[in-house]
């Protein structure tokens, strides 16, 4: 029966459950092969990928002898198993051989037959979508986790819609900082509702929430999420997952200046890539990021070394670009650091997000600075400002040690980001809107005398006196991105 069930029970987030029910067997019982698929998606859970690998080809050969009464149900659960192993190894290529069912629309001889083979595609569709969002095939990525979570809730699988909600937030890295909050915070909540919120199921959530405050200063709320996160993955040792969790507190490190704790961070988080088994989409950005904190630490050469090292893939990114414009500017070579960022700036080499460009005309407005062209500097640091209007990130401006680039910048050409903190920037962003002081509050999950303060200390930096006055210098400032207004 445990055989039978454990994969419903899983996908209803009784995997607790199951574990506890495994150590109430007799001595011996452990051994018996139906159990090898309960114990596989046990270590699954937990991300014990080669353990679970090994109990999964137990159960494949015990199912291949099972009664034809059992078979199916048996079938059923290792497909959704070998999916979710794929999937955490990196192995794309498998996986997408084993998701081609999904074209195919879902029949069988009885009710139970249509109820797995629903499970299985929910579960597919989930799995297809991660990797589609880890490989930054977005589009893809939101198109199928939502199907997946329609699906889930319309045959009673909370737990795998809470899932896909929680990937969905982290595929929601294609819109605007505000719109992939607003997901993760609708994931964290749906999670909390059936007492998930501690569970590693909301942890892509957590960390794709904490990412997003780091990138826009908010370090401390950054941090927050992130040890949430950290409490959550406890008992998850899968690497994927982890090494999310190191490119963000690298990134935490990074903002406020712990460039030792930053690269000790990004290492981690490099050796973890190393251990799946296609090609990680987030690789660029962890090897750009560990090359450029390495030579902020004086140790260029290490830094050198490693990038001689990379494949082609990595070698041509953007990401690998900034890493060798920053050891330039290390090195005191402001003209090898232009030569560096060249293939960046005219959109030649490959880049995760806008937030590389950011990076990387920060770095050539330095470089420019250096060689004694003001001019081209503050062109370049003009060109950076308007790439980040949008979201208003200050993370690319913290790890690029750009302040006295934008502080040589004539007034009226920048934004002066730091004259606003960040809280009082995700206010301001509100202004232009017919959201009520109270409004702002509840969707900014703040109090609303935290609202006024904020607004009032906005007046204030902007020498006005009234919320259409600070809209109208706010916008002359640069300080509103065009179309975040509703």
């Amino acid at each position: 029966m445990l055989a039978d069930y454990s994969f419903g029970l899983t996908l209803d987030g009784q995997a607790q459950t199951i574990q506890a029910l495994l150590r109430a067997f007799p001595p011996g019982a452990g051994a018996d092969p139906e159990l090898a698929l309960v114990r596989a998606g046990g270590d699954l859970v937990q991300g014990r990928l080669d353990e679970a690998a090994a109990h999964l080809v137990v159960a494949e050969t015990y199912a291949e002898a099972a009664p034809l009464d059992r078979r199916r149900r048996l079938e059923v659960a290792l497909a959704a198993l070998n999916l979710s192993l794929a999937r955490r190894r990196g192995h794309l290529a498998g996986l997408f051989e084993q998701v081609e069912f999904l074209n195919s629309p879902v029949t069988g001889p009885s009710d139970e037959d249509i109820a797995l083979g629903n499970d299985l595609r929910a579960v597919a569709l989930m799995n297809l979508g991660i990797v589609e969002a880890w490989s930054l095939a977005l589009p893809d990525a939101e198109r199928h986790l939502q199907q997946g979570a329609d699906l889930a809730r319309e045959i009673g699988r909370p737990y795998l819609e809470v899932s896909c909600l929680a990937q969905l937030g982290f595929a929601s890295k294609i819109h605007p900082f505000a719109v992939t909050q607003e997901r993760c915070r609708e994931a964290i909540a749906a999670a909390e509702r059936y007492g998930w919120g501690a569970e590693p199921v909301i942890a892509p959530a957590l960390l794709t929430l904490a990412a997003s405050m780091i990138y826009t200063g908010d370090l401390d709320e950054g941090e927050r999420w992130l040890q949430r996160a950290e409490r959550a993955l406890e008992t998850d040792t899968g690497p994927g997952i982890r090494l999310l969790t190191h490119i963000v507190g690298g990134m935490l490190a990074a903002g406020r200046g712990l460039l030792p704790e930053a690269a000790g961070e990004f290492g981690a988080a490099e050796r973890l890539r190393a251990q799946l088994t296609g090609s990680h989409a987030l690789a660029s950005q962890v090897t750009g990021w560990l090359l450029a904190t390495q030579a902020r630490l004086g140790m260029t050469g290490e830094a050198r070394t490693a990038l001689a090292s990379l494949d082609d893939e990595r070698a041509s990114s953007g990401e690998a670009g900034n890493a060798r414009g920053t050891i330039c500017l290390a090195d005191g070579d402001p003209a090898g650091a232009l030569g560096a960022l060249r293939d960046v700036l005219d959109g030649t080499a490959p880049v995760i997000g806008y937030l590389s460009v950011v990076e990387a005309q920060l770095l050539a407005g330095r470089a420019h600075r250096e060689l004694g062209d003001q001019r081209a500097a503050n062109q370049a640091a003009g060109r950076a400002l308007t790439l980040a209007e949008r979201d208003r990130p200050v993370l690319p401006f913290l790890i690029t040690d750009s302040r006295e680039l934008l502080e040589n910048l004539p007034h009226h050409e920048t934004a002066q980001p730091e004259e606003l903190s960040p809280g009082e920037l995700r206010v301001l962003r509100y202004l232009p809107t017919n959201l009520s002081r109270l409004e702002i509050a509840r969707d900014l999950s703040v109090s609303p005398n935290t609202v006024g303060t904020h607004i009032r200390s906005i007046y204030a930096k902007l020498g006005v006196q009234d919320r259409s006055s600070a809209v109208e210098r706010a916008r002359e400032l640069r300080l509103l991105a065009a179309g975040r207004a509703r």
